[in-house]
């Protein structure tokens, strides 16, 4: 990877819909260069997908939770039916295993604290594979950014 993937991949992340021109034209390279780089970056899985991003307020979605869980036993059975319950909820973001005191950490875009609870006392809570519960509800977002570092992929960065 040189200065100019590096370039394409910082402007593509930026705004994901340039076409191959206005890319070229930002990058320093011809457009059928751009191009042919942009789908080899594709082809490599460097890039993975193109998407919009949408604002969540704008969609009454009003309530950002990140939510702690400890699952009740440590198996690989528990841990297939906690991944189950978290990938059949719209409502889940993102969800990663931990270390530390949590076995999980999940963050949640709900429009009220209602259906918050909802979730948490009846979804939650009540699964076989989870024995606690601890959520932290965001009061205000610092920074958002779905945009990876890359000076580390420059030679001297």
């Amino acid at each position: 990877m040189d200065e100019f993937d590096i370039r394409i991949l910082a402007a593509l992340q930026i705004d994901g819909r340039l076409t191959n021109n206005d890319l070229a034209e930002k990058v320093g390279l011809s457009a059928s260069q751009c191009s042919r780089r942009r789908a080899q970056l594709e082809a490599d899985g460097v890039i993975a997908s193109y998407h919009a991003e949408l604002n969540p307020e704008a969609l009454g979605l009003d309530v950002l939770v990140f939510v702690q869980v400890t699952l009740a036993t440590h198996s690989p059975d528990n841990a297939r039916r906690f991944l189950s319950l978290v990938s059949g909820l719209d409502e889940v973001l993102e969800a990663y295993s931990l270390t530390g005191e949590s076995d999980y950490l999940v963050k949640l875009s709900v429009p009220t604290l209602k259906v918050l609870s909802r979730l948490v006392s009846e979804v939650f809570l009540p699964h076989p594979s989870v024995a606690h519960v601890r959520s932290s509800i965001v009061l205000d977002r610092l920074k958002s950014s779905g945009r990876l570092p890359l000076n580390h992929l420059r030679r001297n960065g």
